[in-house]
Formats: C-alpha cells, structure tokens, sequence
C-alpha cells in the first residue's frame, strides 16, 4: 500500500508542476517584481483546487494552500520511499525497472528552482565600491598582493645574485672575518681599555651623593622637604648594569626565573646566519658599486642619481639585517643569559606615521636614555618642549657623527647633517600626517628619505672621502 500511495503521489507531483509551467501567474502592469528569494517563488506555486478529486483522494491528504499541499506531498513522498527501502528495498527495486522502461529518464526540475533562478532576478542589489577605490582599498585583505611581492622580490633577487655571481664571481674571504688590522686600531682598543673606569667613576660620584657630600641640580630645595633621595648603589648592581641590554641604570630590573638553553642555541645560530649574509652583500655587492661610482657631489648628477638608487638596496637589507641581529638577536640572547625580563628594545618602527615616532620606536635602550638624561632635565630646567627636542636631535646627532668619524678617520659631518636633517623632515610628516590623515604619507616619507637616499648617500659620501 505505502508503494502504491508514493506512485500515486509521484503522478500528482507531475501534473502540478506541469500547471505551474504552463500558467504562471500574471503580474498587473503597475505590479512590483517580487523578490527573488526562496520564500516568495514557493508562495507563486499553483494552488490545489486544479487538481482532480481522485488525486486529492489517493493522497489522501488535501488541502486548500498549495505551499501544504507541495511540502505535504514530498514528505509524504520521502516518508514512504523510507519505508520501502525497509520493507526489503521493493521500492528501489521498482524505481529501477521505471528508469530501465524509460519512465523517468527525463527529471523536472522543480518548480522552486526555476521560479528562483529566472532570469529576471535582480543582479544588482546594494551599492558597493570596487575593492582597489579610495574608499574600499583599506578594507580588503591584500595577502594575495602581499605573496605576489614575495614572488617578484625573490625572482628579482635571485636573478641579481647570479649575475652578480657570473660578473665578479665569489668575492667574500677570510679577510672580512679576520683581519690583523682590528687589533691594531688603538682608538677602539682605548675606547674597550677605559670603558670600566668610567662606570667606576660614576660608582664614586653615587657614594659621594649617598653621603651628600655632593648634590644635584634641584636637589637642595627638595632637601627642606625632607625627601629621601638616597639609594644603595653597590658594586654588584652597577657590574650587572655593566653588562646588562640596557643604558638606564637602576637598582633592579625585572628578572626572568630561568635560561632556555635551546632557545638561545636557536638565537645564536640565526646570528651566525644573518652575520654571514651580512658580509656577503658588503663583499658582494656593496664594495664594487662603491668602487666603481664617483664622489655624489662632484660627478655627473643623473649618474650619482643612478649609483644612489643601484646601491639603495644592498645597504637597505644590510640595514634590516643589522638591526634584526643586534636588536632582535644578539639583545634577546644577553637577556636571556643574564634573565634580563625588560626586553622592549624597539617597537614597530616600520608602521611608523611621522619621523618623529621613528625615532621614538627603533632603538628603545637610546630613546629611554635619552628622554631620561636630556629630554626631562631640559623641560626641568624649564626650556621650550621645542627646543628640548633639538637640543635631543643635537646631541644624537653628535654620538652618530662619532660612531662613524672615528673608525674612518674622517669628520665631514655628514652624518651629523642627516641626524639634523630629520628635524624639517619630522615638521613636514606632522604636516602631512594632520592634513590628510592617512598613515601612509609620512611612512612612505620615512623610506623614501632614510633607507632609499640618506643611506647609500651617506656610504658614498664616507667612502669618497676616506679614499681621498
């Protein structure tokens, strides 16, 4: 009986939709098109009052609606296919010899799917940018960019390499390694010899203050106040902030409770990897444009223009390796060694908006030390927060043309004219930064201006002038 009443059902499921097909229902001239979802094309099946009294009774279950009707019908339909399939699989077994008579070669499609896939269903439905406009681009996820610029940055450098290779072959030695010229440099090796003795020093200006046999700048009108300014210094702190990743000392610092020993086995040899690809790009790349260019601001301009730029990038990832492995590396492994739990050395400087905060974020141990020993004393002593800031960039400024003037033997105070150079360039990334609001202006400045040209100037201009 349950085979018999699917049969029959399967019959008045045909004819209904073969209704539906040949008499849609009409839309009036000034009628809207209805939606094109699956709820409104179901609500536009026939209703059952076509449908013969003798179908209505073998289905046994009619009804007035023909949304029931349809969804009563197919359950019902499902319901008895279930049944047959348990009362020994006579209904799979009819459906079988149906298709091989050829009964149900051809399938309807049903009725819901083509009301709802017609072709006068809206394509357009809400307003919507185009993912690369103004308004849109910074919403998008960019991964797939971001890969294909990890492609074409791998390609091109691999191309680079090997005809840098097949041009001067493998120029790296030992020499850049070892070199007996290192310990023969007597200003370094004073520098190392006197290092204690000034640390020393600062141990008995404490003890002096300790005892107030000397005092600081305000601390005499603190002392009616009966502030305590005293503190314990002892040798063995200040030998811990000898060697510490820091140049801020105090009495404590917070402290790690254990030294991973495989981790700082990884560190060391990604210092190892990172130092060796160092000294690859120098030998490799670096020395023979700079051999081979002229001094930048005695030569032919376009060409200086085209040695900067040919040389922009070997010094750029020589830049980021350096900081990767003195910042990122060889800090986190003193630290790690000595439990030193401080470990903010840089923040990230490469999201940088203006030059100002560059300068706050890339080397954190000098920006604490010198907020803590320029900065402040300049705005206690009541001078301009303006002026504070140059005398800040002065006084870098000095360290930086020290660092680079002494191993050359050479002051030309170039690098202290790019150190002074920032102080316009941090006005105009303000400017900027405040004018159209947009992250990416005084960041695109900062590479542009610090890694791309002040860089490979400044190589260029230190290597023409120590060669003359």
């Amino acid at each position: 009986m349950c085979i018999s009443a699917c049969v029959i059902e399967r019959g008045v499921t045909r004819e209904l939709r073969s209704m539906a097909i040949a008499n849609p229902p009409d839309e009036s001239p000034g009628q809207k098109p209805e939606s094109s979802d699956l709820g409104h094309s179901l609500r536009r099946r026939p209703n059952t009052s076509s449908v013969p009294d003798s179908s209505s009774k073998a289905n046994g279950n009619s009804t007035s609606n023909g949304d029931e009707s349809s969804t009563g019908t197919n359950s019902d339909y499902e319901d008895c296919a279930s049944n047959g399939n348990r009362n020994g699989g006579t209904h799979a077994e009819d459906t079988g010899k149906k298709v091989a008579d050829g009964e149900d070669r051809t399938r309807e499609p049903d009725v819901s799917v083509r009301f709802t896939y017609r072709p006068a269903v809206p394509a357009h439905r809400r307003v919507q940018e185009s993912p690369l406009s103004s308004d849109a681009i910074f919403k998008q996820s960019h991964a797939g960019l971001f890969n294909l610029c990890i492609v074409v940055l791998v390609a091109v450098n691999s191309r680079l390499i090997i005809e840098n290779l097949m041009k001067y072959g493998l120029l790296i030695g030992s020499g850049f390694w070892f070199s007996s010229w290192s310990l023969r440099d007597w200003p370094l090796l004073m520098c190392c010899l006197t290092l204690p003795f000034l640390f020393l020093a600062s141990l008995m200006v404490e003890k002096l203050v300790q005892h107030k046999l000397i005092f600081e700048v305000g601390d005499a009108s603190l002392g009616t106040l009966n502030v305590d300014l005293s503190y314990n210094v002892n040798f063995k702190s200040l030998a811990y902030f000898m060697v510490a990743p820091t140049l801020c000392y105090q009495l404590t610092y917070p402290r790690g409770t254990n030294i991973r020993k495989g981790w700082v086995t990884r560190q060391v040899i990604k210092l190892v990897i990172f130092t060796g690809f160092m000294g690859f790009i120098i030998e490799q790349y670096i020395n023979p444009i700079v051999k081979n260019s002229q001094h930048p601001l005695n030569g032919n301009f376009l060409y200086a223009i085209e040695r900067v730029l040919k040389l922009s990038v070997p010094t750029l990832y020589v830049w980021l390796c350096m900081f990767y492995c003195f910042f990122h590396l060889w800090l986190n492994i003193l630290a790690e060694i000595l439990r030193f739990g401080a470990r903010e050395f840089y923040k990230d400087w490469w999201n940088a908006k203006t030059i100002e905060e560059y300068w706050r974020m890339w080397n954190m141990p000098v920006h604490k030390w010198m907020v803590r020993h320029v900065y402040f004393p300049c705005l206690r002593n009541g001078i301009p927060k303006g002026v504070a800031i140059f005398i800040a960039f002065f006084v870098s400024a000095v360290f930086h043309e020290l660092c680079i003037g002494v191993p050359c033997r050479n002051f030309k105070l170039w690098a202290f004219i790019g150190i002074m150079f920032q102080i316009p360039l941090v006005l105009v990334t303000n400017f900027l930064q405040a004018r159209f609001r947009n992250s990416m202006v005084g960041n695109t400045i900062f590479w542009l201006f610090f890694c791309i040209l002040g860089q490979p100037m400044c190589v260029l201009l230190y290597y023409h002038d120590w060669m003359n």
